[in-house]
């Protein structure tokens, strides 16, 4: 469906033609959560575009002091679409933010990041066009209890397809008893699948903000979920992805439902991943497509493999960029940590669809989650394929086998590298590995970063004993 305008006079064309009320600019954290000004569109004047609208950056963690707090956000009008949720008709804009300090895109803002990856793809001459398409698994659950406090730690979370349900009394007075089971909803239908009609609603609200959207099902686990849209390049699938978590979010909301996109909430079952596929073109060419290699694959593509893989270990702070994203890294639940590349082969951190011709060839990278900052992700991702391609870098495998079933030595004595096993374990690698990111990432943003999620993340969580811990040690 793309865009629903391309210029300034097309925008409030556009507005009077939908009788809106506020425009609402948004931009993005670091974290990777929308944030806000709605104006009345009574003032909204066309100069805004050009001149920004002023906005406090230090209270957005990691970012400005108080006293150097002023920045503009840039609406970006192409990106207009009208917010189906709210009362009164309002207009959203994707904004980037302006440095007035150093006249220019502010280096911690993560749109104006993966812009910088897109011009710096062009300017390298090594490709005009970066694809990227995200598949977003969320969960669909029913209700959600939480506990944080200094003598207590618990969560409870709840959905009519978990087997724990079986014996359940509900208000009803009817339990169906048809329920996916551990690790058996992929694909199923009605009754086992409980969330056909609100997965319809979804898919046609997303529409809605201009998301072509090619498919939705039941996902593995149970009340998981995914719904699949059409690819675009770097910035706008980002920008895609954060419709797609608003809209699947709010309408789960406006259901009596709430939709979570945390990789790991059931211990046990599958977690929800964020495959991103890619490729790259010039000239109106799929530089990935190489016919009669294996899986139709070119070299520019391995090499490209090669960058993000030989990467991946720092590349993992922005495409897993939780403490939660590496419960979901453990083998068992189709999620892969071992860097390799494979066709067909859902246990390899990389696989190659089946069946793809010239124009469809592509690498789909199995390892990141929602958890992550989409312009980071893409950003960090596509540079670190770059530096494959123009370091020739080999990847290890191709691995047809399933990866799963190796044993730590096995893996070992063949020297495939493996995914790191915790957030920490990724911030120190991009300490030790950010060259490659240095044309689109300043120090200052690398440090920035690092220490939100350490903040934010990593010292929190290592700081606080869990329940297990209570069961394994408590009696010791």
């Amino acid at each position: 469906m793309g865009k629903f305008v391309n210029n300034v006079d097309e925008f409030f064309k556009f507005c009077e033609e939908n009788e809106v009320k506020f425009v609402d600019f948004r931009f993005t954290d670091m974290k990777g959560f929308w944030h806000s000004i709605s104006y009345n569109i009574k003032i909204v004047e066309p100069d805004q575009f050009k001149n920004g609208i002023p906005m406090d950056a230090s209270s957005m963690d990691g970012w400005q002091p108080i006293d150097k707090s002023d920045m503009l956000m840039m609406p970006d009008v192409e990106t207009a679409f009208l917010d189906p949720f709210t009362a009164d008709p309002t207009a959203v804009v994707f904004s980037d933010i302006f440095d007035i300090y150093k006249g220019e895109l502010y280096e911690k803002c993560p749109r104006s990041i993966a812009k910088k990856a897109m011009k710096y793809l062009k300017d390298s001459g090594l490709g005009d066009e970066a694809y990227f398409g995200a598949e977003n698994e969320f969960f669909i659950f029913d209700n959600v209890k939480i506990v944080d406090s200094t003598n207590c730690a618990m969560y409870e979370i709840d959905t009519e397809e978990g087997e724990w349900n079986d014996d359940t009394n509900f208000s009803s007075g009817y339990n169906s008893g048809h329920r996916p089971r551990k690790k058996g909803g992929y694909l199923m239908t009605q009754p086992i699948d409980t969330a056909t009609d609100l997965r319809a609603e979804m898919m046609q609200v997303l529409e809605q903000v201009g998301l072509d959207v090619m498919l939705g099902h039941h996902e593995v686990a149970q009340g998981q979920n995914e719904i699949g849209v059409k690819f675009g390049n770097l910035v706008e699938m980002a920008d895609n992805v954060q419709k797609l978590k608003y809209v699947i979010k709010m309408v789960a909301q406006l259901n009596g439902k709430t939709a979570t996109f945390m990789p790991k909430p059931l211990y046990g079952d599958n977690g929800n991943g964020m495959h991103v596929h890619q490729s790259i073109w010039k000239d109106g060419k799929n530089l990935f497509y190489g016919e009669g290699n294996y899986a139709n694959l070119s070299d520019f593509a391995r090499w490209y493999i090669g960058g993000v893989l030989s990467h991946a270990r720092s590349v993992a702070a922005f495409t897993n960029a939780s403490t939660n994203s590496y419960k979901r890294l453990i083998p068992g639940f189709e999620a892969p940590s071992i860097l390799t590349y494979s066709s067909q082969n859902r246990s390899a951190s990389v696989r190659i669809p089946y069946g793809a011709g010239e124009k469809s060839v592509r690498a789909e990278f199995r390892f990141p989650d929602s958890t992550s900052n989409p312009y980071l992700a893409f950003a960090a991702m596509l540079m670190a394929g770059l530096d494959g391609v123009k370091n020739k870098i080999e990847p290890a495998g191709p691995m047809d086998e399933n990866l799963f079933k190796l044993t730590l030595d096995e893996i070992r004595e063949r020297g495939i590298e493996q995914f790191p096993h915790t957030l920490r374990g990724s911030l120190e690698a991009l300490i030790r590995d950010r060259a490659y990111l240095k044309d689109i990432m300043s120090d200052d943003f690398i440090q920035a970063y690092q220490h939100m999620k350490f903040k934010t993340q990593v010292w929190p969580y290592e700081a606080r004993p869990t329940p297990y811990e209570f069961k394994m040690n408590f009696s010791c």
